[in-house]
């Protein structure tokens, strides 16, 4: 990256204003029944949550002494990481990371990148920042991936008044050459912070360098838009999208279709999906969990039930959150056949529900005196080999 360029985007972050954006899909919320036993007893629940997480700790320390773990377990690392810090146990993200600079492959770029990225993505960035700096310590070359790996945990952590100064000093000071990845990193950071111009004006810098934006970039601007309700902009990009020849993907689709839902325009949503299929574009679970959002929304059972039959058409499974809008749907219908069949195919793909709502299934079919299948719920919360339902009858519910 040229010392001009680097000072040019230095520049931007240092004048942009963060504005916030405005959320297409809300914040997953605490059930009240979850809220209200910890509120019974929260010491309890703490201390209890405390020794779990220190015998997951525990255990993936010793799974690390497998060399064909720490080469091969991605998911793992990503999972254990992820769980601690839903739980905000930073001590143990910083315990289980720091511990891996005990074995070889810390000489490894691409093992330190994944380090870097976990402490990014559990918003530490002062600890990427640190093993970063670290590396040479460590016999570990820096090339543009690590940098590259830095400046997301920077973006992940939110951590935008650091961006600039990143530009400013390590390119240059390190012999790293920024590439395409940089570039879309700095576009996701500039629309991150609401900077939307900014974001845009970026494409610029790439061409200058003969880097060629790609559909990872052209995705972050349309998802930036629609996410927040600027349909014209998000329009212009796939005219840019169009005339650089890049070819657009599922994921270039999906925030359109989220937001023509959120926008009220579910019939547009739909002829959207259309508009993929004669494009040879497959949905995924994100595009038909989109349309099933929005005619569960509006009680739109038929239509609900109908897309959400598409989904194993394409090869996908529902997931938890897909089943509960479904089941929470077709009990306030009252359509207790098609809720247990929901019912059923959560509990064979392992999808933990709510036991509250599938109680309810089991009192609807009850009341509906529908008792062969109240009866067969009540077995298969009891008998599946991953988490047991305690499921009653009451006949006089």
């Amino acid at each position: 990256m040229s010392s001009s360029v680097c000072r040019r985007l230095h520049g931007l972050f240092t004048t942009a204003k963060t504005t916030t954006s405005i959320p297409i899909t809300p914040k997953p919320t605490i059930t009240i029944a979850a809220a209200a036993a910890a509120a019974l007893n929260p010491s309890s629940s703490s201390t209890s949550k405390g020794k779990t997480l220190g015998r997951v700790v525990r255990k993936f320390k010793k799974a690390c002494e497998s060399e064909r773990f720490r080469k091969s377990a991605y998911g793992a690392y990503e999972t254990t990481v992820r769980r601690l810090a839903a739980s905000k146990n930073f001590s143990y993200i910083e315990e289980i990371l720091e511990h891996q600079k005990k074995y070889a492959e810390i000489t490894d770029e691409g093992f330190v990148v994944r380090l870097i990225s976990l402490y990014g993505k559990s918003g530490m960035y002062e600890h990427a920042y640190n093993l970063f700096a670290e590396m040479p310590e460590l016999k570990c070359e820096r090339t543009v991936k690590s940098f590259n790996a830095l400046l997301y945990a920077c973006v992940n952590s939110k951590k935008f008044d650091q961006i600039g100064e990143l530009l400013r000093d390590l390119p240059d000071k390190l012999s790293i050459e920024p590439d395409k990845v940089t570039y879309n990193t700095i576009i996701k950071a500039f629309c991150e912070m609401g900077s939307f111009d900014s974001a845009l004006s970026v494409i610029d810098d790439m061409e200058k360098k003969e880097l060629e934006p790609d559909v990872i970039t052209f995705n972050t601007l349309l998802d930036a838009f629609y996410r927040n309700g600027r349909f014209s902009d998000a329009e212009n990009v796939w005219a840019l999208m169009e005339d650089k020849n890049v070819v657009p993907n599922v994921r270039s689709y999906n925030p359109k279709l989220r937001a023509l839902v959120a926008d009220n325009r579910i019939s547009e949503a739909v002829a959207l999906i259309d508009e993929m299929g004669r494009k040879g574009i497959l949905p995924d679970l994100f595009s038909f969990y989109a349309l099933i959002k929005g005619f569960c929304d509006v009680g739109n059972m038929e239509e609900a039930k109908r897309w959400y039959k598409e989904i194993g058409k394409v090869d996908c499974k529902a997931d938890r959150v897909t089943f509960t809008m479904l089941v929470t749907l077709a009990c306030d219908k009252e359509d207790f056949d098609f809720a247990l069949e929901l019912c059923k195919v959560a509990i064979a793909n392992r999808c933990h529900l709510n036991p509250s709502m599938l109680q309810l299934v089991v009192d609807g079919l009850v009341k509906e005196s529908k008792m062969e299948g109240a009866k067969e719920l009540v077995e298969l919360g009891k008998s599946n080999n991953y988490f047991h339902y305690k499921l009653e009858i009451f006949s006089d519910r």
